[in-house]
């Protein structure tokens, strides 16, 4: 007779033969052929009484970030490019980062406790809610949640989101530390396909099984676990334990919604804060972080007369629209700008700032004129409120980029020669305040930096990490950062303008820039008068001088080593 820890140990021993994760397929038909709703429901976060086999015809399955819920995404207009990856990488942070500290997605709008009791208004997919309610009704449909959050951290909080808008669900299942047959999975996509093998062999009587998911890769993933599984089911050689399976994998049109900025610069302080007591604290360093203490830091772009959403809306309608061509203003062919006047394509120094007024100055400016150079970049001649009032620009004079066709440089606007005068009764007006363009990114702290290198992408990092949320790929700097998906603000937030330098149809993430120029005149008013910038006051060559010219891009980003590498990663 085998001892009581014989027979456990023979236990464990086979249950760990029958759970290889991913491995599943070749092993299919080595189990043991019966699967039980037992076993299913330890999947499950929730207790609740499953269906019998043989009710069960169809089978829904929804993913939850971005496909059923609008979970928010670091803010390409807040971060630059290769911070976008180091937040939502595995590694760069103590406790996981992004997409795996249930405090980030806790306070997704205005913070749990404000957002439970009236459902989480504004954060959902309603076409995709609409879709589980029918699945609700659907008699012979078995409604499964299924989402790559850990389970330790994100149970309690997914199930208050769900439960807020009513949905019920058979089962709602996370990734586990440790799957019902001490399985291990590396990545989201082997956590999914175990448990959708497992679904499918327990409910052998289902003709069908939808899956609703966001993420093209795991769409393609998906359909080729499917197709693999029922070449399997029919050719295999012992009888099958089912038969082929009609799959479909629907693909949720992506999007992209944030959290209101200073929200989410505060959740990634706190990050950073309880990143920095980790690693202080080795034991504390769940994730095995490589990096050291970090900190938020700032580029600053360029220093301008910024414009409001409100006046740059005007300029578009009252100004811009009366010159664009029949039919070009509805295209996706022009890129609306109207939102500065370029002060210097860099920060200010003290004396530049002393000669506007500083940070925070408001003056008022009057169209003038306007023209149009080559039909592709469009702009407007301004004179400040009274004429007598100072200003510096290193442009030749004051000038506002309105918009450009795709293609075009803000920077041709200093070629034009002919300006079409703006009779004084029609003279559109409008106020600014001095202000900076500037993104945040977040670095290693360095002692040995001062506040003007700070500024700067620090290049002295080496160390590349795995940035994708499944952990299992890196990014290479090959991909654009948007690929088409749109990005905009959530509207309880009240969203910025189409037409500010903010979020912009296709979702195009500005790159890194120092936003130097070379050395040149300037042109500072002081009741007519020039002057001459010397040094860091230095002005520009001949021409127009914007953002756009001097300090990044749309297309790719670049490559860049250190913490931060890494484009743009989605959702689980």
């Amino acid at each position: 007779m085998k001892s009581a820890r014989a027979v456990v140990a023979a236990n464990h021993s086979a249950a760990m033969a029958r759970g290889q994760p991913n491995g599943s397929l070749a092993q299919d038909y080595q189990r043991p052929p019966s699967r039980t709703i037992t076993g299913l429901r330890r999947w499950s976060i929730i207790n609740r009484d499953l269906p019998p086999v043989s009710h069960v015809k169809a089978i829904h399955v929804y993913d939850f970030d971005n496909t059923l819920f609008q979970s928010p995404l670091p803010n390409p207009q807040l971060w630059n490019g290769p911070t976008i990856g180091f937040l939502q990488a595995y590694e760069s942070f103590a406790n996981g980062g992004w997409w795996h500290d249930p405090n980030l997605l806790a306070a997704t709008g205005e913070g749990a406790e404000k957002e439970e009791p009236r459902g989480w208004e504004g954060w959902w997919n309603e076409q995709i809610v609409q879709l589980v309610k029918l699945s609700m009704q659907q008699k012979d449909a078995l409604t499964v949640l299924l989402t790559g959050r850990g389970e330790g951290g994100f149970a309690s909080l997914i199930r208050r989101i769900v439960d807020s808008r009513k949905l019920e669900f058979d089962l709602i299942c996370l990734k586990p530390e440790v799957g019902p047959n001490s399985e291990r999975f590396s990545t989201t996509m082997e956590f999914k396909q175990s448990f959708l093998e497992d679904l499918i062999l327990t409910y052998n009587q289902a003709d069908e099984i939808r899956v609703y998911e966001d993420r093209v890769k795991h769409v393609k993933h998906f359909r080729e676990f499917f197709e693999q599984l029922n070449r399997r089911f029919q050719t295999a050689q012992n009888p099958s334990p089912r038969k082929a399976v009609n799959a479909e994998v629907i693909q949720v049109a992506e999007g992209a919604v944030f959290l209101s900025p200073v929200i989410e610069t505060a959740e990634v302080q706190r990050m950073i804060n309880s990143h920095n007591d980790a690693v202080r604290n080795r034991s504390a360093n769940g994730t095995k972080s490589p990096y050291g203490p970090l900190c938020i830091k700032r580029t600053i772009f360029y220093t301008g007369y910024l414009i409001s959403n409100a006046d740059s809306s005007r300029l578009i309608s009252q100004t811009l629209n009366p010159m664009l061509p029949s039919g070009l203003a509805e295209s996706n062919d022009l890129k609306y700008m109207a939102n500065s006047i370029l002060i210097t394509p860099r920060p200010a120094p003290r004396s530049i700032l002393d000669k506007v007024g500083g940070l925070g100055k408001k003056l008022k400016w009057k169209v003038t004129g306007t023209a149009v150079f080559e039909h592709r970049v469009w702009a407007a001649r301004l004179t400040p409120v009274p004429a007598t009032e100072k200003y510096y620009t290193e442009n030749p004079q004051p000038v506002v980029v309105l918009a450009v066709r795709k293609g075009a440089r803000p920077i041709d606007a200093g070629k034009i020669q002919n300006w079409h005068p703006v009779p004084a009764d029609k003279a559109f007006t409008f106020e600014t305040v001095v202000g900076e363009k500037m993104v945040l990114r977040v670095e290693e702290q360095n002692p040995h930096e001062g506040e003007w290198e700070s500024q700067f992408l620090n290049k002295n990092h080496k160390r590349r990490h795995q940035q994708d949320r499944d952990e299992d790929t890196s990014y290479h700097g090959q991909e654009g950062p948007s690929s088409g998906r749109p990005a905009t603000y959530n509207p309880r937030h009240g969203g910025r303008h189409h037409h500010d330098d903010g979020p912009r149809r296709g979702g195009s993430y500005r790159g890194r820039g120092r936003g130097s120029g070379p050395r040149g005149r300037g042109h500072p008013n002081r009741g007519g008068q020039r002057g001459r910038g010397r040094g860091r006051d230095a002005g520009p060559p001949q021409g127009y001088r914007s953002l756009d010219d001097h300090t990044g891009y749309d297309g790719p980003y670049e490559e860049k080593p250190g913490p931060g590498n890494g484009g743009p990663v989605m959702n689980y």
